[in-house]
């Protein structure tokens, strides 16, 4: 009893953090920057149309974030975070190493293992999949093929972007320095001063 409960806390915190990051995307909720800031960084980092790239994933948090914390759905909640992860740690983290302080991977791969262990071992007796049997027919191929999935699609993503400082055809472009990416902070402070 003890493991599913301690496994019924680590998914509402997982979820609710999650689900919180697309909140502050799409709505402007928690102190975030709302819709439109949002989908300003999502262009700057060569992801265009932003709007459309802001909302993806915002509800692909928000919907991980939902199914986590419900335990619902076996693998899928899980695999739509692993790729918001994957593609976030590459497009703005990466080139900042891997420790939070400096903006780097940390948060975002300690995000995506809490994920791959929900999809791996289940989301435990107090949950919706439990409830309803679903977890207990659950393939580990479903499990797998879910997980490839979400990397096919992180790397489908990161391909139709186009880097910062460069143009369609990927030659640099001298309006902008090669590696410059606004962060959602700078987003947001943008919004704040009516930028």
């Amino acid at each position: 009893m003890m493991n599913d409960v301690g496994l019924l806390i680590a998914r509402l915190t997982l979820g609710a953090s999650i689900a919180s990051h697309g909140a502050q995307k799409e709505f402007g909720w928690f102190e975030g920057p709302g819709p439109v800031p949002a989908a300003g960084m999502f262009e700057g980092l060569g992801f265009t149309p932003g709007a459309t790239y802001r909302s993806a994933a915002a509800w692909s948090e928000i919907g991980a974030g939902a199914l986590i914390a419900l335990g619902f759905g076996g693998p899928i909640g899980p695999a739509a975070l692993i790729t918001t992860m994957i593609v976030a740690q590459r497009a703005v983290h990466a080139k900042n190493g891997f420790f939070a302080q400096k903006n780097g991977i940390e948060l975002g791969t300690i995000y995506g293992v809490a994920a791959l262990a929900l999809a791996s071992g289940g989301y435990g007796a107090i949950s919706i999949d439990k409830a309803t049997g679903l977890e207990d027919d659950r393939s580990s191929w479903f499990t797998f093929l879910t997980l490839a999935g979400a990397v096919g699609a992180a790397l489908a993503v990161l391909a139709q972007r186009t880097p910062p400082g460069t143009d369609n055809a990927g030659q640099h472009t001298s309006e902008e320095p090669a590696g410059a990416k606004p962060s959602l902070g700078d987003a947001a402070a943008a919004a704040r001063n009516g930028k």
